[in-house]
């Protein structure tokens, strides 16, 4: 990895990982069992559920939805959503996945990339959310966080969850806490991290797949910078929250719990691994 090569467009870059990922997640085998979600189409954790609340009756937009299982999931709990994401073969299989659940006429999807997203889609939403692994793909938490509250009624709110950039700071190969140490920046780079080869191969919902499009580019948000964004968008947070439990395996010795969320392991010192922020746009 390097912290300041820009590599190719970065866009273009992480499309190609994400359009060839989009078909991996959708099939046999994945971590994603879209079988199951068919049979049970609810996929939203304790974390967000809590913190957005109920959503019966109200507008949903879903940023980078990729192939809308926590889209879907809003709409199987009544909201009316929008999801968006740059990937074609992402939204195809979104669509596909409305459809077998009956929710075509609840569920729409755009393609855009976040940025980009006020010249292609016309609206105003109740929440505007992302969870999950979102940010940490685009350079400028503040342009994204002006995006979401341009969106965001009069009254509604922004809801954003995702891995602590504390957390992201360390060796997410350590196979033990005491082999963690201090690899990447906390505070945001101008240039990318440039990850390629077999550290990014595969898939985190299919882990052992054999990939061509092997490399990304990323950036961490420091904590900070993330809450000031909000801000600087006009809105008002209500909550921030840090996590001691993540929905996925940042570092290979974290201990799955009941809930589905991974922990450290008893008795060590404790971080944060996940936040979240809820930030309300003010009424006329």
């Amino acid at each position: 990895m390097s912290s300041n090569d820009p590599g190719r467009d970065y866009i273009a870059v992480n499309r190609a990982w994400w359009d060839e990922r989009a078909s991996l997640h959708a099939g046999p085998g994945s971590g994603y069992d879209l079988d199951g979600f068919r049979l049970h189409p609810d996929r939203l954790g304790r974390v967000e559920t809590d913190e957005v609340g109920d959503v019966a009756g109200k507008r949903l937009l879903h940023l980078q939805c990729h192939i809308g299982t926590d889209t879907l999931s809003w709409a199987s709990r009544g909201a009316v959503v929008t999801g968006v994401d740059f990937s074609p073969p992402a939204l195809a299989i979104a669509r596909g996945l409305a459809r077998d659940l009956g929710q075509a006429d609840r569920a729409r999807f755009v393609e855009s990339d976040v940025y980009r997203l006020p010249d292609v889609l016309t609206g105003e939403f109740d929440v505007v959310f992302a969870s999950w692994g979102a940010i940490g793909w685009l350079p400028d938490v503040g342009r994204w966080f002006r995006v979401a509250a341009h969106f965001a009624a009069p009254g509604g709110f922004v809801y954003l969850a995702d891995g602590h950039p504390t957390a992201f700071v360390f060796n997410d190969d350590a196979a033990t806490p005491a082999d963690l140490r201090v690899t990447y920046p906390y505070f945001t780079t101008r240039e990318p991290l440039v990850y390629v080869g077999p550290e990014v191969a595969g898939s985190y919902a299919v882990p052992d797949a054999a990939t061509l499009h092997n490399a990304t580019h990323e950036w961490i948000h420091p904590l900070a910078a993330i809450a000031q964004a909000a801000i600087d968008a006009g809105l008002t947070i209500e909550l921030l929250h840090e996590h001691a439990e993540i929905p996925w395996r940042m570092f290979p010795f974290l201990e799955p719990g009941e809930d589905g969320l991974y922990r450290l392991p008893d008795g060590m010192p404790s971080i944060p691994l996940a936040f979240s922020l809820r930030a309300r746009k003010p009424a006329r």
